[in-house]
């Protein structure tokens, strides 16, 4: 029998007359319905983050840390049906989903320890000025299905902080562990302030246009967050966009190809290359491209690709159907215009699953569709340069601006070429790192504000500030 899930509303979990079915990408099987929600539902949530706000914002931070932290240990007591629950839903391998649950508790503390301290910009014989924080309102956050809980704990940990209560909105692909989440913690967090509800992609712009929420918090497509942009704008409702990258590791000539190579695969390839900060354009130096790209051609032959659950699965299937066309779509584009693959770039239709071989190109133009366009899937482009100044302007040369990542054995060198990138987050000698007490966001079209640290709890909050004229016998 398939399970059926229900949704958070006022602390309650609520089932609907109306169901959607959740697939695992590995075989194509239903494997749970949800709740579809449209405005009623919506209404109820938001009304609930609405009264609860009156009392929630009002609490001390001791006891907003103590809920975030009895949602922490929670996730970490079912740790392991939860990891396996994700691997169904997202298609990821165990032990790539055990990363994720297991970073959930630990983000969340991480971000817990964060507090605001009045800021003092007068303090004179003639008045007092202090500059506060006090919580946006009803946030809402709507999440991808990538990195379906990270993602949710990254917007859920914050507005909690802040004071703001949240309406969630899981993508409709990944839903399951969210709402399983959701079951264990509805008694351990006051009724309103966290309400996690399901839908199809048009409870989306419902989310954006409502009049009661206070601000949106998006993790997604550029083109979405442009609509969600737009749509916030006709009551300047405050938003946070975490968007689309087209993210460039740079290889020097210096670089240790043996340690290099299995890096780089893995900063293309985990989570089946469907991570926003992704290596997805890798250029090498000439003087060492041939080696270097047999070394991780090499490597990616010994890695497997296949159902998640599976002993020694590597790279899992690609998450959905409309993503899985897109990315085969892309390959095809490459085979048509005769560019070289070192492996992969034939897809197998005849089998049940969404999967993509592992697929390496060789030196395709800049102007490629697999080059100028963010892939996200397991693709990666490998291309040749030769100075410095030149490689730097081919990864500067896109409308985004999310991360990237210098390889080298001289630090200093990787940082002097780090600060001419036009991204919000650059790595040297590492990939993929993201602390959650570090601004996390990107530059042009790759977002717009900032996700972690103060900044990114900054996002949910306004400034207040309040002055007070002493009296003149204070003179």
């Amino acid at each position: 029998m398939i399970e059926e899930y229900r949704n958070l509303i006022n602390g309650k979990m609520i089932a609907t007359n109306r169901w959607m079915d959740v697939v695992n990408p590995a075989n194509e099987e239903i494997i749970g319905k949800v709740p579809s929600c449209g405005e009623e539902q919506l209404n109820e949530a938001v009304a609930a983050a609405r009264q609860a706000f009156k009392s929630w914002s009002k609490t001390s931070i001791e006891e907003r840390r103590d809920v975030l932290h009895a949602i922490a240990d929670t996730i970490e007591a079912s740790h392991d049906e939860l990891f396996r629950l994700l691997t169904r839903e997202q298609g990821k391998p165990h032990a790539q989903a055990e990363m994720e649950i297991g970073g959930a508790p630990a983000n969340i503390r991480a971000q817990a320890s964060l507090e605001f301290q009045d800021v003092i910009n007068e303090d004179s014989q003639d008045r007092l000025s202090r500059t506060r924080r006090v919580p946006v309102g009803v946030v809402g956050g709507i999440v991808p299905w990538n990195f379906p809980v990270l993602m949710a704990i990254q917007k859920i940990a914050p507005a909690l902080l802040s004071g703001c209560t949240i309406v969630l909105k899981p993508s409709p692909f990944t839903p399951l562990t969210t709402l399983k989440i959701a079951e264990l913690i509805a008694d351990r967090v006051p009724a309103g302030v966290l309400n996690i509800i399901t839908g199809e992609d048009s409870l989306g712009p419902l989310i954006t246009a409502h009049k009661d929420i206070d601000k949106v918090t998006f993790t997604g497509s550029t083109a979405t967050g442009k609509k969600i942009m737009e749509g916030a704008s006709k009551d300047l409702k405050r938003i946070t966009l975490e968007l689309g990258g087209n993210d460039a590791s740079i290889v020097l000539p210096d670089a240790d190809v043996k340690k290099v190579a299995e890096q780089l695969f893995w900063a293309s390839f985990s989570n089946a290359g469907q991570i926003c900060v992704a290596a997805k354009r890798i250029y090498i130096h000439e003087d060492i491209y041939d080696e270097l790209s047999s070394a991780i051609t090499a490597y990616a032959k010994e890695v497997k690709v296949g159902d998640g659950s599976e002993q020694g699965t590597g790279v899992g299937p690609i998450q959905n159907k409309k993503q899985f066309d897109r990315v085969c779509e892309l390959i095809q584009d490459a085979k048509d215009n005769g560019y070289k693959f070192l492996l992969g770039g034939d897809v197998d239709p005849s089998g049940s699953g969404y999967y993509v071989p592992i697929s390496i190109l060789d030196n395709p133009p800049e102007d490629a569709r697999i080059v100028a366009e963010e892939q996200f899937g397991p693709v990666m482009p490998l291309m040749k340069f030769s100075t410095e100044e030149e490689v730097i302007e081919r990864a500067n040369n896109t409308e985004y601006g999310l991360a990237g990542a210098i390889w080298t054995e001289n630090p200093d060198k990787g940082v002097e070429i780090a600060e001419q990138l036009e991204t919000g987050t650059v790595w040297v000698n590492e990939f993929l790192h993201l602390n959650p007490l570090a601004p996390f966001g990107g530059h042009k079209q790759s977002g717009f504000g900032v996700e972690y640290g103060m900044e990114g709890l900054k996002e949910f909050t306004y400034a207040q500030v309040i002055t007070v004229k002493h009296d003149a016998a204070r003179a």
